[in-house]
This record gives structure tokens, sequence and C-alpha cells, in this order.
């Protein structure tokens, strides 16, 4: 069953950590790689960090939802944290997210936390009066209760 699900937002103060890049097979010269999101600067330009901009106000959150457990990671009884870094926007609104500590990739708890935040509504944070887009740091953690 469907425990508590805790869930926090501490304020970016640290660099992203991706997963290595899967090996791949080698393509002929003439052809042209898709381009991976993790090739992307992150935080994207214009996007403040919290403790990197002065006179930064966090954004809040007004409105959260909790992520639901997939069938296969409640039959393995996956429990765990995932911890995603997201883009708050000048309009509160969830913007590109990343994960950036993973629980499970194989029965979709990355994905449910992913899915989740962009459901999210926050207060935007502030700079000087105004609204900005800030990069977040959201933990969810999953746990499954005892069966009693």
């Amino acid at each position: 069953m469907l425990g508590s699900i805790l869930l926090g937002v501490l304020l970016a103060n640290s660099t992203p950590v991706f997963p290595a890049e899967a090996q791949t097979a080698t393509k002929p010269a003439a052809s042209v790689p898709a381009q991976d999101p993790a090739d992307k600067p992150w935080p994207p330009e214009g996007v403040l960090v919290m403790n990197k901009s002065e006179g930064l106000k966090a954004p809040e959150v007004i409105r959260e939802f909790k992520p639901s457990y997939t069938p296969g990671a409640m039959r393995e009884r996956i429990q765990g944290l995932v911890e995603v870094q997201a883009i708050v926007l000048a309009d509160g609104t969830v913007g590109d997210v990343r994960v950036v500590k993973s629980l499970d990739k194989e029965f979709g708890l990355d994905e449910q936390a992913v899915k989740t935040v962009k459901q999210w509504q926050f207060r935007p944070g502030q700079k000087d009066g105004a609204a900005v887009p800030v990069l977040v740091n959201i933990e969810m953690t999953f746990t499954l209760r005892d069966k009693r």
C-alpha cells in the first residue's frame, strides 16, 4: 500500500550529478548524432541559482502533489529517495526537470517523481522585486507501509 510520501524542497546549492552515458554502437562519420539533453548547459542561461545570486528570494510551493507508486515498484517493494532539480519559471510553473539522484529507472519511480514535480505550482522566486526563474532541488521519498 502506498505509504506516506515525504516531500521537501531544498534550495539548490550544489552542482548536478548526471549518470554516466551508456555506450552505444559507433555511427558512420557522415551521420549527425542526436543532441542529448545532458549536453545542454544546466541550468540554462538566465536561470538563477540560490546561494549564487545575491538578493534572490526563493520560490515557495503553493500547490504540490504526491507521486504515485507504479505497480512494479510496489511489487518489488522499492523505497527511497529521488532527488530532482527543477526550474521554477517566473510564472510559478515548473519548466525543465532533471533527476540528480535516481532511485529506480526500471520500474518508473524516477519518471513518476519528474511527472509529479511538473504539476507543482510555486510563488515564483524574486530578485529586485521581479519574478525570475530559479533552480530548486526537490526530494521525494517513496515509502511503503507494512501490511497489517
